[in-house]
C-alpha cells in the first residue's frame, strides 16, 4: 500500500461545498497507478468559511480517502513541526506539498521560508529515511499581481526552492520540484484571484501527476 499525504495551505485544505485537488488527484491515481494506495493525514476536513475553522465535512464528492495535512492559513513554518508526527503516525510513503504563499504574505521572507522547507525535509525524514517527496512553487497570486515587493519575494523563494530541492534530492529519499502549471490564469483558474476552482483543482494535481511520472514513472499522464 503507497500512502500519498497532501500537505498544503487553503489551496489544498479546500472549503465547503469543493472536491479539492486531492480528491482530482486520487480519481488520477485510480485511473493511472497499478496497485494499491490511498491518501493519508492526520486531518479530514474542509475549511468552514461561515465559522471560521476548520470543521467541515461538506465535500462535492465525500467518496475518497480524505486524509490530509492542510490548514487555511498554514504555511512551511507551521508544518514544519507537525510534519514528522503526521508521517509516524500515518505511515505516509510520499509527500505532495504545496505551501509558501502563506509564509511569504505573513511570516517570513523568502531566505527563512527556503530554511523551513530545509527543517521540513529533515523532520519528515527523521520520520521516514526513506520518504519521497514532490514540492510544488509557490504560485503567484492576485496580490503578487497588484504588489511587485511581494511578487519579488514570490519569484525569489520559487528559486531558491529549487535550489533547495536539488540540493536536498537523494536516491534512498527522492525530493522531486513540479512544475507551476503552465498558463496559470487566476482569471479562469481560481474563484478569486487565490483558491482553485475546478479547472485549477485539475491543474494542481496535473503538476504533482506529471512531476510524479516524469521523474519517478509512477503513474500516467494526467488526463482529468
Amino acid at each position: 500500500m503507497l500512502r500519498f499525504m497532501p500537505v498544503g495551505d487553503s489551496m489544498t485544505i479546500g472549503s465547503s461545498g469543493e472536491h479539492t485537488w486531492r480528491y482530482r488527484m486520487w480519481r488520477h491515481l485510480c485511473a493511472t497507478y497499478g496497485g494499491p494506495f490511498t491518501l493519508t493525514g492526520p486531518r479530514e476536513t474542509l475549511y468552514d468559511k461561515t465559522t471560521d475553522s476548520a470543521a467541515s465535512h461538506a465535500y462535492a464528492d465525500p467518496d475518497f480517502p480524505r486524509g490530509h495535512l492542510a490548514g487555511w492559513g498554514e504555511g512551511w513554518l507551521h508544518m514544519a513541526p507537525l510534519i514528522g508526527d503526521a508521517v509516524r503516525e500515518t505511515g505516509a510513503d510520499v509527500l505532495l506539498v504545496s505551501l509558501g504563499l502563506i509564509d511569504l504574505g505573513f511570516y517570513t521572507n523568502a531566505e527563512q521560508t527556503a530554511e523551513n522547507a530545509r527543517v521540513f525535509a529533515a523532520e519528515a525524514r527523521a520520520a521516514n529515511p526513506r520518504i519521497a517527496m514532490v514540492w510544488l512553487p509557490v504560485i503567484p497570486n492576485i496580490r503578487a499581481a497588484d504588489d511587485a515587493p511581494f511578487a519579488a519575494q514570490v519569484a525569489r523563494f520559487n528559486e531558491l526552492l529549487a535550489k533547495t530541492a536539488a540540493d536536498l534530492d537523494e536516491p534512498g529519499s527522492p525530493l522531486l520540484l513540479a512544475s507551476v502549471p503552465e498558463s496559470w490564469d487566476i482569471g479562469t483558474d481560481t474563484y478569486d484571484g487565490t483558491h482553485p476552482n475546478a479547472n485549477g483543482e485539475h491543474r494542481l494535481a496535473s503538476a504533482f501527476a506529471e512531476a510524479m511520472h516524469q521523474g519517478w514513472g509512477l503513474g500516467g499522464e494526467y488526463a482529468g
